[in-house]
């Protein structure tokens, strides 16, 4: 077997056995942002394991470091959202969201939350950590996933923050926005366009296709858990197809 091939199979193992109830269904929906937390040092690792023998200066030149230095900021933002805020609250982002959802839908606060906790969990392991992971995995050779990755999240920072000026508040994930995503984002959109310049044109379908994602995300959610038009069900497995497009997209013969 090919090394891309083995890499291939190794990923969608790895997601099958998040998302295949295996009797760690109800463990990993409360508890899959301490899961990667605990991932980031073995991140490091990899880092080291992966591209020990390039020098420094190297290292940072190299796409694939970026894409695991774009999966751990990510993680980081999971932490303050889904785990512990700046205020101390736990999982804070499930009840903030579920209460701007329904102020913006002009309805009081009810027992319906529109955003569910599977939900949650399905969102955050395909559009972050799948499509992190098929960054890493496919860059250089194939790089649009890259862009795709910090497409989602330079679009995830700007709603963060239009949301908290929209609000005047602070709300879950907004300090890693500010402070990670977006110099991060710019960051790299300068570092690889200096390494080529051909790199602009993935760079704005990358945005396009993460301006999309969030549509999905929300459009869905609303259409299956809100309006009750599609089973949920039908909306994760429409967020994983969209995660994995990337990995389709723009793929050199």
């Amino acid at each position: 077997m090919k090394n891309d091939q083995f890499v291939s199979a190794s990923v969608l193992v790895l997601f099958f056995m998040l998302w295949l109830p295996m009797g760690q269904y109800d463990f990993l929906i409360a508890h899959w942002m301490k899961i990667g937390t605990y991932a980031i040092p073995f991140l490091g690792i990899g880092i080291f394991a992966f591209f020990g023998q390039e020098k420094l200066q190297d290292l940072f030149k190299s796409i694939r470091f970026l894409g695991v230095l774009m999966l751990i900021a990510y993680i980081l933002h999971q932490f303050e959202e889904h785990w512990i805020d700046l205020y101390g609250n736990v999982y804070a982002f499930y009840n903030y969201n579920n209460n701007f959802i329904l102020s913006n839908l002009g309805v009081p606060s009810t027992t319906i939350k529109p955003l569910t906790k599977e939900s949650i969990f399905v969102i955050n392991t395909s559009l972050v950590w799948l499509v992190g992971s098929l960054a890493i995995w496919r860059s250089p050779k194939h790089i649009f996933p890259f862009f795709a990755m910090a497409g989602i999240i330079f679009v995830n920072g700007l709603v963060h923050i239009a949301a908290a000026i929209a609000k005047f508040e602070y709300n879950p994930g907004l300090l890693t926005s500010a402070l990670l995503f977006l110099p991060l984002y710019f960051w790299i959109v300068r570092k690889t366009t200096k390494l080529d310049q051909g790199f602009k044109r993935p760079i704005i379908f990358g945005f396009i296709w993460a301006f999309l994602a969030h549509v999905i995300m929300v459009g869905g959610l609303l259409a299956a858990n809100w309006f009750n038009v599609i089973p949920e069900y039908l909306y994760w497995m429409l967020l994983v197809l969209w995660s994995i497009l990337p990995a389709i997209l723009f793929k050199k013969k």
